[in-house]
């Protein structure tokens, strides 16, 4: 019989299909919707999928004080209605062509994704030492069904609703979010009891200062950010710029999720073996080649070789980082240093896809890549400060 821990790891990792299978549907289509509503000038093509991640980042901070009082469950199901209701302005908007109400779908959608990015946590608090690793990176390949099933949806629902172009993916939004609401029923993690709530621990600004937390979230800021600078302007760089169809955009989209979330599988483990320092190590040079790739030619093969390669390091950066932060808190100071870790992760990641789209429309394809440079550069070097301090794995705070 499996342990509690466990089995709310396969509960959250079914949620986490059904909640990134929305996500991929919104990559792959957010920023072509907002493309056909503009007209000529296109330099807000981007904002629906930069909608998403404000959005995120907005509910980050909300979404620790909520779960604080109602639970896990109770916050990720509050979660999941913020984003139905989203789903449906969305597909409301898409139908009367109204691109600021579609941007305003989003953003409530983009919430939801704030409340469904603590699932790794939420498996994290209810696992040992020994399997907390792996409970991360096990919940994060839920997303590996999203590789096959949202790219999928989106490509077969663009025209199911005759003469209305991309209104089946938002319906079908609709009901993938109601999927989650239902499986997230199961989520059995006791809450806070009254003591629990009343000891806060540290205070934050005093956790932030420890050399594991910085790095910690430069890993998980700099890996997210750079993923969705490069993964924003994809689609509508292929389709759009460089005139290769919807069906390529969506095999390189497809791949891409599934270098994010395939090698879930085996992290934690890898992790474990050579240390999590290594893993985020390898996590920069993937995204170096990714570059790489992005800048030297445009044909579908560079840019599946370069989107799949930023999805492995995406994965390595951070599954790495949220790792690490578990070593940065005690289990009463957990909620909020979580809370803080995401809303500068999704802060960072909203300002990415926001300068996305304006580096393609006013400069280039090969800008977006060059853009990134500087923050792996910075990445490494955070890394290899913590390392020469010595710092990877302090003793968890008591």
């Amino acid at each position: 019989m499996l342990s509690s821990a466990k089995k709310n790891v396969l509960v959250l990792a079914l949620c986490q299909a059904f909640f990134n299978s929305s996500s991929t549907i919104l990559v792959l289509t957010a920023g072509l919707v907002g493309y056909q509503f503009l007209g000529e000038d296109t330099t807000l093509a981007t904002v629906p999928a930069s909608a998403m991640v404000i959005g995120t980042a907005i509910a980050t901070m909300p979404a620790s004080w909520i779960m604080q009082n109602l639970g896990r469950r109770g916050g990720f199901t509050v979660g999941a209605l913020v984003g139905l209701v989203g789903a449906v302005i969305a597909a409301v908007s898409v139908w009367q062509l109204h691109f600021w109400a579609f941007s305003a779908g989003i953003l409530l959608i983009g919430m939801y994704n704030g409340f469904a990015q603590l699932y790794r946590f939420a498996a994290a608090d209810v696992a040992d030492e020994a399997f907390r690793p792996k409970a991360i990176s096990l919940v994060l390949a839920g997303g590996l069904a999203a590789a096959f099933l949202g790219p999928e949806i989106a490509l077969r629902t663009i025209n199911a609703v005759p003469g209305i172009p991309y209104l089946g993916s938002y319906l079908a939004i609709v009901v993938l979010v109601i999927l989650a609401i239902i499986s997230l029923q199961m989520v059995d993690i006791p809450p806070r009891t009254a003591a629990e709530r009343r000891d806060t621990g540290r205070p934050l600004s005093m956790v932030m200062r420890q050399p594991i937390y910085v790095v910690a979230v430069m890993s998980s800021m700099i890996g997210f950010g750079v993923m969705s600078l490069v993964m924003t302007a994809t689609p509508i760089a292929m389709v759009e710029q460089f005139h290769h169809t919807l069906g390529d955009a969506k095999f390189v989209i497809q791949w891409h999720v599934v270098a994010m979330f395939g090698p879930s599988f085996f992290t934690g483990s890898v992790i474990t073996r050579f240390g999590v320092l290594n893993v985020v190590a390898a996590g920069i040079a993937c995204m170096v080649g990714a570059i790489t790739f992005a800048v030297v030619d445009t044909t579908v093969l560079h840019f599946w070789s370069a989107l799949f390669l930023l999805g492995l390091g995406w994965n390595f950066m951070f599954v790495g980082g949220s790792t690490l932060l578990t070593r940065a808190y005690a289990q009463s100071e957990r909620i909020k240093v979580q809370a803080s870790h995401d809303f500068l992760v999704f802060g960072t990641v909203a300002v990415a896809s926001l300068s996305s789209g304006a580096l393609l429309q006013l400069l280039s394809w090969r800008a977006v890549g060059i853009g990134a440079v500087p923050f792996l550069v910075l990445a490494a070097a955070g890394l290899a400060w913590l390392a020469l301090q010595g710092r990877a794995a302090p003793p968890r705070p008591a």
